[in-house]
């Protein structure tokens, strides 16, 4: 397309305090956030001085931080900025100065990438006082620029006295509103809290005259050196004890070279609730970045926290999370296999810590297994599952039952769990998250074991027929029944089985009453869109089946009842029971058939009475 002659090029204008009010809501999390722009700036202000000085000692170079209630300083001995350098990189927004010539092949090095942090000191104050000198440009004098939330700013050369030696103070006067981040206790605690693990020397002086005291005076704990791996193991778990607030149930230790980093992972002593994750401790080059970062490692991984230290990891604009790319990606599977690791090491070798671990953790692991063949083989025979011999492992479950039965759902391995035990046959409740996939992978394991499905008709098969003349003599009662419970698509049946105290049996599944609620539907629906909808998903819909049990005195004494309404009551009122007994949710008719048959039995029995 092709411009008109007249056009012209023009430059965006900045409202300066509507971008501060931008990065306060929704950049940044909270306006503390400033001091670790600071000091952000510093480390790799440091950085830069390191490369330009490489033979410096260690330590030669650190920030001095000072904080009193009318001011917030942050000094280093970075490698400062001239006047040009001011111009470029302090007045212009979203420029930064790691892109300086000499330098941008190096900005892997570097903490900030987005040039913005500085704006971050607008959160608490309306005026930014600079003052650096270059170690760039030997005699260089020192520069000062101030800046106002207004978008003003002046800059002026200041004698060698005001900044000896290279690098950059920045001065903060907070404002009244921003006392609570800005107090020297508070100012003291987020040094620690953001710079714990920074390599460069920090200090903090809070102006009482007393000598400054260190903000980082240990390495991180894995880089420290330890007499024995048994004090080193004793003093990372003690670290992550420290971080986190609990005692670990064990503690891994992190070192992935390639990317820079390293840490700890600490096992939680307790399950996590379903749903809930908790974030890890991320610090990037010694700065922390997060204590919330998610994406450090797969969802299946809740069972761990973590604080790591990593050099090649990419901060987002507002550093207060990860930039999802291929680094965090390959960071994320080689933290993975080393918790796998972890996993088969313990199943190995420390059968107490594993039976601990998967009594906490078994959901997590289980959804490790579903995906990872290598867990499944190692873990599965040990996982815990509720069964029709009690919670057990499935090992233990296959040793007494070479067929084992698993239920779609929770509710149906409780219809069936007391009258499949007495049977003798395995039931697996599948009903859980993950669980009957599991136990269908069973074979995998133990190929001498066999797994199916349960459903009504192999139940039935394994309950004990009744004699003809007992069906015969019953067949009119049933017939009564059946009726009764025509409604709700039940059959009634009359078998033998154990044990005798349970009246009835309701043998339902969730997949037949969704296939009959489709019958209903498209029947009510008939010739409308709907109804060739459903008509054309319909499949013949299976019944649900009441079977009445011989052995119980109080079925044999309804099967003889002769008086058609009192039998049929009998009936409801046996479906009803058998149907709380399922512990599966009551339709509104059922609810109704129990109660009106509870007092329809209460009347007339008060009528016999009298």
């Amino acid at each position: 397309m092709t411009l008109p002659e007249n056009t012209a090029d023009r430059t965006f204008q900045v409202d300066l305090r509507g971008l501060v009010d931008l990065l306060s809501h929704h950049l940044y999390s909270s306006p503390r956030v400033y001091l670790r722009e600071l000091m952000q700036n510093a480390v790799d202000a440091l950085t830069a001085r390191h490369a330009l000085e490489p033979a410096a000692p260690a330590g030669s170079f650190g920030i001095r931080l000072y904080a009193d209630r009318s001011v917030v300083r942050v000094e280093d001995d970075g490698v400062g900025l001239t006047e040009a350098d001011v111009h470029t990189f302090l007045a212009t927004i979203g420029r930064s100065s790691k892109r300086a010539d000499g330098i941008a092949e190096q900005r892997g090095d570097f903490i900030g990438q987005f040039g913005i942090g500085l704006l971050s000191c607008f959160l608490v104050a309306d005026e930014i006082h600079v003052v650096s000198r270059s170690a760039r440009t030997p005699g260089a004098p020192a520069v000062e620029w101030r800046g106002r939330g207004d978008g003003s700013y002046t800059v002026r050369t200041l004698p060698a006295s005001a900044r000896p030696a290279p690098g950059t103070t920045v001065t903060l006067t907070p404002r009244a509103d921003a006392a609570e981040w800005t107090a020297p206790a508070r100012v003291q605690h987020l040094a620690r809290h953001f710079g714990s693990l920074l390599r460069h020397p920090v200090t903090f002086d809070d102006g009482s005259g007393g000598s400054a005291v260190p903000v980082n005076p240990e390495p991180a704990p894995w880089a420290r050196t330890y007499p024995t791996p048994g004090a080193r193991s004793r003093a990372l778990a003690a670290y992550g004890e420290e971080v986190f607030g609990f005692t670990p149930l064990d503690t891994l230790e992190l070192n992935l070279p390639a990317v820079g980093l390293k840490g700890i992972a600490c096992v939680l002593p307790e399950a996590v609730p379903a749903g809930r994750r908790h974030g890890h401790r991320v610090h990037v080059k010694g700065m922390l970045l997060s204590e919330q970062a998610e994406e450090i490692l797969p969802d299946w991984a809740f069972f761990v926290r973590c604080v790591v230290d990593a050099e090649s990891l990419r901060p987002t604009a507002s550093r207060e999370a990860l930039y999802e790319d291929d680094t965090l990606a390959a960071v994320r599977d080689a933290l993975a296999e080393r918790l796998r690791a972890w996993i088969a090491r313990v199943a190995a070798s420390d059968p107490e810590l594993l039976h601990r671990f998967l009594q906490a953790h078994h959901l997590s692991v289980k959804s490790l297994a579903v995906h990872d063949d290598d867990i499944l083989r190692m873990l599965l025979p040990w996982l815990p599952f509720e069964t029709t011999d009690g919670h057990c492992t499935l090992d233990e479950f296959a040793r007494t039952h070479r067929t084992v039965l698993v239920t779609s759902s929770v509710e149906e391995f409780r219809q069936v769990a007391a009258i499949a035990s007495a049977a003798g046959l395995g039931v697996v409740n599948g009903g859980y998250t993950y669980d009957r996939e599991l136990v269908h992978r069973l074979p995998e394991i133990r190929p001498e074991v066999s797994v199916a499905d349960l459903d009504p008709a192999t139940l039935t098969a394994h309950l004990d027929p009744v004699d003809r003349e007992t069906e015969l003599a019953a067949a009119a009662y049933l017939a009564l029944a059946r009726d009764a419970l025509a409604v709700f698509d039940c059959d009634v049946a009359l078998r033998s089985f154990q044990p005798a105290s349970a009246p009835a049996l309701l043998v339902d599944s969730r997949e037949a009453r969704h296939e009959r609620t489709r019958s209903r539907l498209a029947r009510e629906q008939e010739g409308g869109l709907w109804g060739d909808i459903l008509g054309a998903l319909q499949q013949e819909a299976p019944r649900a089946q009441l079977i009445l049990n011989q052995l119980n005195p109080l079925v044999r004494t309804a099967v003889a009842i002769v008086e058609p309404e009192l039998a049929r009551t009998s009936a409801e009122a046996l479906y009803g029971q058998a149907a709380l007994l399922s512990r599966r949710p009551l339709r509104p008719a059922e609810s109704s058939l129990i109660n009106r048959s509870f007092l329809d039995l209460l009347a007339h029995a008060l009528r016999k009475d009298s």
